[in-house]
């Protein structure tokens, strides 16, 4: 009869080599679509190809995108798209959530209509917008301009008024989901620690500031993360409502890969760029996350 220690040492490794055996499609199908492409793509960097013919250059790819003066353009723009929806895109989710929160028979409701956007496909809801951004008089934003009295605006025809336009449209597509998110946080709090700040006479505004912000924190923190490496990914936006205008006033940093890819036929030099683009969002992960670590201990 076998010991029970060397029956145990065998049920754990038939148990082990099972869930390896069901996990490897799993492991095989990420590795073919997720890692493979990652490779592949860092290859072709350093190569200079049409996907038909091929050769060898080096850091040739490198250096011309680092001399293109579009690159320039397109950091700036799409930095300047992360600052406004920082600004604008991010506080909309955390006050929809707390709204959501104090409601009590409606929010069901109230949650399903502030998640439609989300559910919308992005395609048909951004060729949506681009009808209401009409600049003649007929739009609908400048027909609400209208009865105001104030003139009709070119809102994707002006390069001071096109890149906060996608913002907009960016921020109704993604910010329900966010606040949902923020909403199953803010419902896990203890309800114990609003109630001892009402006794000790604690307004609305300093409720949230004392403690629905610090017992957040950790979700805002993650989100803000998401958010920025988002914002610096954009791309269907700009592309389906100003296709980079107006005067390049909206070209992304994803836009210039499409272009070096599927405009200029070099996909050496966009793959270049996505691997510049890849490692300066790594590192500016790292850094993110040790800054929020060490000040989370504080």
């Amino acid at each position: 009869m076998e010991p029970p220690r060397k029956r145990r040492r065998v049920r754990l490794f038939g148990s082990s080599l099972t869930g390896l055996l069901i996990a490897v499609p799993a492991i095989a199908l990420f590795a073919i679509f997720s890692w493979w492409p990652i490779l592949r793509g860092l290859v072709i960097s350093f190569q200079k190809t049409n996907l038909i013919e091929t050769s060898w250059v080096g850091i040739e790819n490198f250096q011309r995108v680092l001399a293109d003066p579009l690159l320039g353009t397109a950091l700036a723009n799409t930095a300047l798209y992360a600052v406004l929806a920082l600004l604008i895109g991010f506080p909309v989710p955390i006050f929809f959530a707390v709204v959501l929160a104090e409601m009590r028979r409606s929010r069901q409701i109230s949650s399903v209509l502030v998640f439609l956007p989300t559910v919308i496909p992005p395609v048909v809801s951004i060729l949506l917008w681009k009808v209401f951004f009409d600049p003649s008089e007929r739009g609908l934003f400048n027909t609400v301009l209208g009865v105001f009295g104030i003139d009709p605006l070119p809102w994707l025809q002006s390069p001071s008024t096109a890149m906060l336009s996608i913002v907009l449209v960016a921020t109704w597509g993604a910010f329900g989901s966010t606040a949902i998110i923020y909403l199953a946080t803010l419902l896990s709090i203890d309800t114990q620690l609003y109630e001892a700040a009402e006794i000790d006479g604690a307004g609305i505004f300093r409720r949230i500031w004392h403690i629905t912000l610090p017992q957040m924190r950790g979700t805002i923190l993650l989100l803000l993360l998401l958010q920025l490496i988002g914002t610096f990914q954009v791309f269907t936006e700009p592309f389906l409502l100003t296709g980079g205008g107006p005067n390049n006033s909206t070209v992304t940093l994803l836009m210039l890969i499409y272009r070096y890819a599927f405009i200029y036929g070099n996909f050496g030099e966009a793959a270049a760029l996505s691997l510049m683009l890849a490692v300066g969002l790594s590192i500016f992960a790292a850094v993110y996350l040790w800054l929020s670590r060490k000040w989370s201990k504080r």
